[in-house]
């Protein structure tokens, strides 16, 4: 129905022909269809399309979000077919069954479902998303119905019981080896890993408690609890997660890390997935930590990282100098390798050798030469510092400032020719002066090696589809930080919730960037033993832009909420 969807928009004056030709262009890309890649680029409204098709077939049109469905019409049709033809069932009256349908065109569906129900069909329009979340609804998500079948088969998997062991205790590990490749227990942990991939989850955490087993994901920085395993599979699970990372599994007293790779078919199309995996012996047994490592979240494209232009532009000057440190800080899963390795991507070409101490390495990048850290054999980044100076570098990357060794060496590399990229945790830019002289560096090799420090956070964005202005008193933008002429020239939003984002009106995240350059002003005042705030106040003076401001040009853009930006900012 694509391109009579498209003619039918047009002629209602819905759309024009161009954007027409650029949704079904986007269309061709993401291989959706042609309603939902209108509703995504912001053309058309569901009640736009649903309205149109009502008027053009003489249909009734319906929306499913204020409509209760009789359990008993549910049953008449089955959830595949249901999902087969994108349809629901809504009344039924007599021998007349009322379906839902986004497409009342498609005579294929309505013949099938007279045939199978042997009732006479009866088509209403509804919204393609509608009908999708009704579906899941009313006959449960993929991964809930997987799910419930997985735990069905573990119900009657007799060997799935196993006695959680007392430190003390001998343990059977060729025992633990073969719980763990029981089917059951097998397809539960592909069901998660899955179901994480689907749902766009960074961080997956199982979580073994006193009296219960908890599954969460972590989506756009907030952890959601997704499934309760029984607490008997504990063992079970721990071993099959610990055996595709390729980890001790008879070793349950000391932390261990590893990493999963796997191949998933999804949509229709082969991913490559990593799974960086550490487990940590806690009280009523090991907890799992998951991060997804996915490439296709990498973004390097640095203009759409979320620095304000004048931001980037300091940045990307500093990257550009032949040598000198540029450093990006914040907390853990605030975006930092990203931007990084965003950076590296900018400054590769054959002309340079670049050259990462990494730990883990997450992304493989073409063209760069990257080292894994090994601790256990003494590959520690100190010494592969060391041994990248004698590797004739143009530009050297280290995943982590984390001690006076480290810090030392890449400063004076940074001093002899190299430029050298790398991270602190720090809150702010300014702060991360004194974090640098606190592990021991001279002020004056700071001031003279230091070119540029970014400091970043991660804001969730507001789901676009959902999006509504909302009024805020003027009072409470000043206390926010806004100058008192910028109050009333823009509107707040937020997302009202729907099911394109899970009901939570957020999709998706952006960086929030403070950049500092170390010019001659802050360079004086590091060698005159100022503090971070007379450091911050003189950044401030010459343009800097600090992580709240960052934030409130993010709300006046209608990118972000002030609840975010109170979160992750501070004035």
């Amino acid at each position: 129905m694509s391109v009579r969807l498209g003619e039918l928009l047009i002629k209602a004056n819905l759309i024009s022909q161009d954007q027409l030709k650029e949704a079904l262009r986007v269309q061709k890309e993401t291989s959706g269809k042609l309603g939902e890649t209108l509703i995504k680029l912001g053309y058309v409204s569901e009640e736009d399309i649903t309205e149109c098709l009502s008027q053009q077939f003489g249909v009734p049109s319906i929306n499913l979000q204020h409509f209760e469905i009789d359990p008993a019409v549910i049953k008449l049709i089955s959830g595949d077919v249901a999902r087969k033809y994108n349809i629901l069932p809504v009344n039924k009256t007599g021998a007349t069954i009322t379906i839902a349908m986004a497409d009342p065109t498609n005579v294929f569906a309505m013949d099938d479902i007279k045939f199978m129900t042997g009732y006479n069909v009866e088509p209403v329009v509804a919204s393609e998303l509608g009908i999708k979340s009704a579906i899941d609804s009313y006959y449960g998500t993929t991964s809930s119905l997987e799910l419930k079948k997985v735990m069905e088969d573990l119900q009657q998997a007799e060997t799935a019981d196993l006695e959680v062991l007392e430190e003390e205790e001998e343990m059977d590990v060729g025992a633990l080896a073969d719980s763990a490749e029981e089917a059951p227990v097998v397809k539960l942990c592909n069901l998660i890993l899955t179901d994480a991939i689907k749902r766009g989850a960074s961080d997956i955490h199982v979580e073994p408690y006193e009296k219960e087993y908890r599954v969460r994901f972590r989506i756009d920085g907030i952890l959601y609890e997704i499934m309760n395993p029984p607490l008997k599979l504990k063992d079970a699970m721990t071993s099959r997660m610990k055996i595709l990372a390729k980890l001790d599994i008879a070793e349950k007293r000391l932390p261990q890390d590893g990493r999963i790779k796997l191949k998933i078919k999804l949509e229709e199309r082969n991913k490559e997935l990593d799974f960086r995996v550490s487990t940590l012996p806690t009280l009523f047994g090991e907890k799992i930590v998951l991060r997804l490592l996915d490439k296709d979240n990498l973004k390097l494209d640095m203009t759409k990282l979320g620095f304000e232009p004048e931001s980037l532009q300091r940045f990307e000057e500093a990257i550009f100098k032949p040598w000198g440190m540029v450093l990006v800080t914040g907390p853990t899963g605030s975006g930092k390798t990203n931007t990084l390795y965003s950076a590296l991507s900018k400054v590769n070409s054959p002309e340079v050798n670049i050259m990462t101490a990494e730990d883990p390495v997450e992304f493989n990048l073409p063209g760069v030469n990257q080292v894994q850290m090994k601790e256990g054999i003494g590959l520690n980044f100190a010494a592969t510092l060391r041994s990248f100076l004698r590797q004739d570098p143009n530009i050297i990357l280290v995943g982590e400032i984390r001690d006076f060794e480290t810090a030392e060496i890449a400063i004076k590399a940074a001093l002899t020719g190299h430029l050298v990229l790398s991270t602190l945790h720090t809150n702010d830019a300014p702060s991360t002066i004194n974090r640098l002289m606190n592990m021991g560096i001279e002020p004056f090799l700071v001031a003279t090696a230091t070119q540029l420090i970014a400091a970043q956070r991660l804001a969730r964005r507001i789901c676009s589809l959902c999006k509504e202005a909302v009024e805020v008193p003027q009072q409470a933008l000043i206390n926010l930080g806004y100058k008192k002429e910028e109050v009333g020239s823009f509107t707040v939003y937020k997302g009202r919730g729907c099911e394109k984002c899970n009901n939570t009106g957020y999709k998706g995240r952006v960086a929030l960037i403070e950049v500092m350059v170390i010019d001659d002003d802050i360079r004086d005042l590091i060698l005159s033993g100022g503090t971070a705030i007379d450091i911050k106040r003189k950044a401030m003076e010459n343009g800097m832009i600090t992580l709240r401001r960052s934030g409130l040009v993010k709300i006046k853009e209608g990118m972000c909420t002030i609840d975010e930006v109170v979160r992750e900012t501070v004035l």
